[in-house]
């Protein structure tokens, strides 16, 4: 129960416009959690980045009109997704590349979580992610990752144009 709190608390505080709809945010900032299980033998990652501008980068690079909040055009945009999401996320897990399985998105407020999960990892000493996610769109973009492994949670911030984040257990 404590970790939807601060789960929850931390979104209020880089996420704090989600609270005033018709506030244009100023900062331009996606995080990643990625959480080691285990258990399940995978990696369980989930992404949050302000729809309006994920709607807009999803335009401009697939050049089609995007609407991540219309059910009827759900399938279309879970292939531009998963298309971006590949282009725009790359993984090393204990210095080797592996690739990640989209599995969805949902609408939450004025952000849009996208998950997607690598399977096969039994341990995890080391992660390194390559994420671009909206630097096609945006140079003062922020990309945050935060790392959970057996409830050790580490995190780390890219700044345009730097892409690489890493983290060590």
């Amino acid at each position: 129960m404590a970790a939807i709190y601060s789960k929850l608390l931390l979104a209020l505080m880089i996420f704090p416009f989600f609270l005033e709809p018709s506030v244009k945010h100023p900062l331009h900032v996606s995080t990643t959690e990625i959480e080691f299980n285990s258990k399940e033998k995978n990696l369980e990652i989930s992404c949050r980045i302000y729809t309006d501008d994920f709607e807009t980068v999803l335009a401009k690079q697939f050049k089609t009109k995007v609407d991540l909040n219309k059910p009827a055009m759900h399938k279309a945009m879970d292939e531009l997704v998963k298309k971006y999401m590949n282009t725009n996320l790359q993984y090393k897990i204990n210095g080797k590349n592996l690739t990640a399985t989209y599995v969805g998105f949902e609408r939450d407020n004025e952000a849009t979580n996208v998950y997607l999960e690598i399977e096969n990892v039994t341990s995890l000493q080391s992660l390194s992610l390559s994420n671009s996610i909206l630097y096609d769109l945006f140079d003062d973009q922020m990309n945050i990752l935060h790392a959970v492994k057996a409830g050790t949670r580490k995190s780390v911030r890219a700044n345009y144009p730097n892409k690489g984040l890493n983290v060590t257990f």
